[in-house]
C-alpha cells in the first residue's frame, strides 16, 4: 500500500484476559498491545504497522468468537519490556540473555464498539470475505492484515461506522 494510506489489521485477544470493553475502560481508551510472541506477527507490528492504522479487535476463544470493535494504532512498535521481566507471563529467556527485548508492542486506542459481536460464523457467511486471512483453514496468527474491501464489508456488519 502507499505510505500515505492507512493499513487495516485484525488483532486477536482473549476476552477473559483482555476484552474490547477493557480497552475502552483504559485511561484514554488506550493501552499497549503486549505479549505477542510469534515472529510473523511481531514482524508485521514492527515493520508494517503505522500510527493511524485501523484495527479490528477480535475476541478469540470466546462464545462466539468475533469482531468486538475498532481501534487505531496510536504508537508504533517499541520494545516489549515484559520480555525482560522474569515475573511476567511474557518473559523471554533469550531476550534476557541478549540484554534487550526481541519482541515489540504497539499502543492502540479504542474507537468504537461493534453494535454486537460480529461472529466468526457471520464472517464466514458474508460475500466478499471468502479470501480473508482469518477464515483460512489453520490460520492462527494473532495479528493479521485486512484488505480495504474486507475492512469496508466488516465495518458494515459492525453497524453505523
Amino acid at each position: 500500500m502507499d505510505n500515505d494510506r492507512s493499513r487495516f489489521w485484525l488483532m486477536k485477544t482473549e476476552p477473559e484476559v483482555f476484552s474490547f470493553d477493557d480497552l475502552m475502560r483504559a485511561p484514554g481508551a488506550t493501552t499497549c498491545w503486549e505479549g505477542v510472541r510469534n515472529y510473523q506477527a511481531r514482524n508485521m507490528m514492527r515493520d508494517e504497522f503505522r500510527v493511524g492504522d485501523q484495527v479490528f479487535v477480535y475476541h478469540s476463544n470466546a462464545n462466539p468468537p468475533g469482531v468486538a470493535g475498532i481501534a487505531r494504532v496510536v504508537r508504533g512498535a517499541y520494545p516489549d519490556p515484559a520480555a525482560l521481566d522474569p515475573n511476567s507471563e511474557y518473559f523471554d529467556e533469550k531476550s534476557k540473555a541478549a540484554g534487550e527485548s526481541r519482541w515489540v508492542m504497539v499502543d492502540v486506542q479504542g474507537v468504537r464498539a461493534a453494535k454486537g459481536i460480529v461472529s466468526l460464523e457471520v464472517l464466514r457467511g458474508t460475500a466478499g470475505l471468502e479470501g480473508m486471512q482469518l477464515l483460512k483453514r489453520g490460520q492462527r496468527l494473532s495479528v493479521q492484515p485486512v484488505t480495504a474491501d474486507e475492512w469496508q464489508i466488516i465495518c458494515g456488519l459492525c453497524g453505523d461506522f
